[in-house]
């Protein structure tokens, strides 16, 4: 059995300057915070984030923002994080806003390996522009193309040591769908136990899907 097994250092290695990086959580709840805490202290610069918002100032991917590690944004929405707004009309970050639930449909394809999916969400408005528009049936849509990322760093609540992973509550969010969706994924579990003892069906994510598993702070 492979040991997926990393400390916060190893992890660190796994940073790069450019890279695309997909990040679970919903205003900072789902969020890895030792990764992301990890990731601003390496220096890595020019990021692309994915995620479904970018938190508030000092919590979730928000300090990343703040130090301008990120060259662009891929979000659902930014208006907790009064940072992002400014670099955004200072022209210091690009922000692509999706709606959520196209956002997480994109996120989805680029797991399944689909080439997009069609929707009517935004038809008629700004998001439409740059797309390509179909009519069916008399309806119009919006072709919308996956997204993938070189690294995504998910929280869970719960791993074993293979990587299975079990989610708490709300903070489930983005998670489990972003694990299918990159290169390399990095979970961060709260508390580790052995192979086992998590329950197949109670299983969220299954560990073929983690690469490395971050020991608990506590570990």
């Amino acid at each position: 059995m492979k040991n997926k097994h990393i400390d916060i250092q190893q992890a660190a290695e796994y940073f790069r300057d450019g890279m695309t990086i997909m990040v679970g959580g919903f205003m900072g709840v789902g969020t890895p915070p030792r990764l992301v805490e990890a990731l601003l202290n390496s220096g890595v610069k020019d990021l692309t984030i994915i995620a479904n918002d970018t938190a508030f100032i000092d919590t979730g991917i928000g300090p990343l923002v703040v130090n301008g590690r990120v060259k662009k944004v891929i979000a659902s929405h930014i208006g907790t994080n009064p940072e992002t707004g400014r670099r955004m009309i200072a022209g210091e970050m690009e922000v692509e806003l999706v709606p959520q639930g196209t956002l997480i449909e994109r996120i989805r394809c680029g797991g399944a390996g689909l080439g997009g999916f069609l929707t009517p969400t935004g038809v008629g408005t700004v998001v439409e522009e740059g797309k390509q528009k179909l009519t069916i049936d008399g309806a119009d849509y919006l072709l919308e193309l996956p997204l993938r990322a070189d690294l995504a760093l998910i929280q869970s609540h719960i791993a074993d040591h293979q990587g299975n992973l079990v989610y708490q509550l709300t903070a489930r969010n983005f998670n489990p769908i972003i694990a299918l969706a990159a290169d390399v994924v990095i979970a961060e579990p709260d508390s580790l136990v052995a192979v086992g003892d998590i329950a197949p069906d109670h299983v969220m994510t299954p560990g073929a899907l983690i690469d490395h598993i971050v020991y608990p702070k506590e570990s």
